[in-house]
């Protein structure tokens, strides 16, 4: 009974967070990329070491007074905490006065820019809220196992600053530059015109969108700015027609514009062969080096291994994901609907590939989560909305209602419906996903999760839905 409790205060706790997110304002994050010198690189990996060392007490701070800051709003808290660490005139005895023998320790901390000072209080805030609400899930026993740990506080974070506008950040013409106020060792400093490489998906030049405060990720490898993007909600007009989209193996993706009444209206297949070809040629070069080394060693791989076969094949990938989410995204827009359909295989795991490697890597790297993130994100910010039906029988039965399928032995991409024709099974299971959608639709299941025609109980066979059964729909 406890078990089930729990199980239904996490839906609940779903529920509550789907309905935050809807009310919530969208926004997405570009990256711009720092075109800067070798000298100011340092300046701003510097000025991030002043900032976290700054940090790292305030988190501490927080996390004792955190039964008294969470009775607070978000700007009492602020207040409350820089009143407690700050000495000003109008405040002589803050209540940790031994913080300023913090500050005579780091030059940098006497002079520190207020907005930056407010910045890491904030997200000190962030931490510890983030720490105690885990903690108390660990505590009510909320784990995935009975050995887990309790979480840590990540007082040692490696976070980034936040620059406010204006104070910390300056945007010269056009964007093409910007300036950042930076320790130098000394002094805090304007550090000017630092040119910007790309802007990401510009999405500052849209009409109606707002830059909100962005962060300054400095490290070895990268020197950019994290810039989040309000975005303007966008209103697509409502169509009678879906985008319904069947994600598989032998193609990447199948599309068909599906009709209210049953027709079908264009289709598309997504096949981005040439990365597929690179990625499996990289992981088929993993395979052949470890049984080499299997069969000299007959160890364990050390650390490490084929790091950069893995790197390329997993970013060539996440290549393939991005490719095939923008062009299912411009054929919506070509076709102006509103409503893209998918399968929901959340969860799902690769269970086939015992014939050949080469098998085993198409369902391991079948990249449908990845795919599906992507079109999510990319459609509901231009206006449009992603929906996920049952996935059950699909692609098991024929769109024309005529039963079961059998699939092509040496061709599984095709198949041979019970009236001896042969179709492609992709294209049969995307109608079947577009009808399945307006079928939900027209009846009244607003989960989507509906997969027979029928809500028989008794043992009597019940037809799974499909296209045929929306056109029969629409006549009666």
């Amino acid at each position: 009974m406890s078990f089930l409790l729990e199980m239904r205060r996490s839906k609940a706790k779903k529920r509550t967070k789907r309905k935050k997110r809807k009310n919530e304002p969208l926004i997405r994050t570009d990256v711009w990329q720092l075109k800067a010198t070798s000298a100011q690189k340092k300046l701003l990996q510097l000025t991030i070491i002043q900032y976290r060392k700054f940090l790292f007490p305030v988190v501490i701070i927080v996390n004792a007074h955190w039964t008294h800051l969470i009775t607070l709003t978000d700007k009492e808290k602020v207040n409350w905490v820089e009143k407690a660490v700050h000495l000003t005139s109008k405040n002589p005895n803050p209540k940790y006065r031994y913080y300023q023998k913090v500050i005579d320790k780091y030059p940098s901390f006497r002079k520190f820019p207020s907005y930056l000072r407010r910045a890491a209080i904030a997200e000190a805030l962030g931490i510890v809220s983030s720490f105690q609400t885990r903690y108390q899930e660990w505590q009510s026993g909320v784990r995935k196992h009975r050995q887990v740990r309790p979480p840590s506080l990540t007082a040692m974070c490696r976070s980034y600053p936040a620059l406010y506008k204006g104070q910390q950040i300056k945007y010269n013409e056009n964007y093409q530059s910007v300036d950042l106020k930076v320790w130098n060792g000394s002094d805090w400093v304007w550090l000017t015109g630092i040119p910007i490489k790309r802007h990401g998906l510009n999405r500052h030049l849209i009409l109606g969108n707002e830059l909100k405060s962005p962060a300054l990720v400095v490290n070895k490898k990268t020197c950019q700015l994290s810039m989040p993007v309000k975005i303007k909600p966008v209103k697509k007009e409502d169509s009678d027609y879906v985008c319904s989209v069947d994600l598989g193996i032998n193609n990447a993706a199948t599309c068909s514009i599906v009709g209210k009444d049953g027709t079908v209206k264009a289709r598309k297949f997504i096949n981005p062969a040439r990365d597929i070809d690179r990625r499996n040629r990289r992981r088929m070069m993993i395979t052949k080096k470890s049984k080499q080394t299997h069969q000299k060693t007959g160890e364990k791989f050390p650390k490490g291994f084929c790091r950069g076969l893995y790197r390329k094949s997993n970013h060539i990938n996440l290549e393939i994901s991005r490719k095939v989410a923008r062009q299912i995204i411009e054929f919506a827009q070509l076709h102006k609907v509103k409503v893209i359909v998918i399968e929901n295989l959340a969860g799902w795991k690769a269970k086939a590939g015992k014939k050949s490697p080469l098998m085993r890597q198409k369902f391991h790297l079948w990249c449908h989560q990845k795919i599906v993130e992507i079109l999510s994100n990319r459609w509901t910010e231009l206006g449009g909305n992603v929906q996920t039906i049952n996935p059950k029988y699909t692609s098991a039965y024929a769109f024309d209602g005529s039963g079961k399928v059998k699939r092509n032995k040496k061709n599984y991409s095709l198949c041979v419906l019970p009236n001896g024709k042969q179709y492609n099974a992709d294209l049969s299971a995307s109608y079947n996903i577009g009808a399945r959608y307006w079928y939900s639709v027209l009846v009244g299941d607003k989960y989507f999760s509906r997969v027979f025609v029928s809500q028989s109980s008794t043992n009597t066979l019940r037809t799974p839905v499909c296209l045929e059964t929306l056109r029969s729909l629409a006549t009666s």
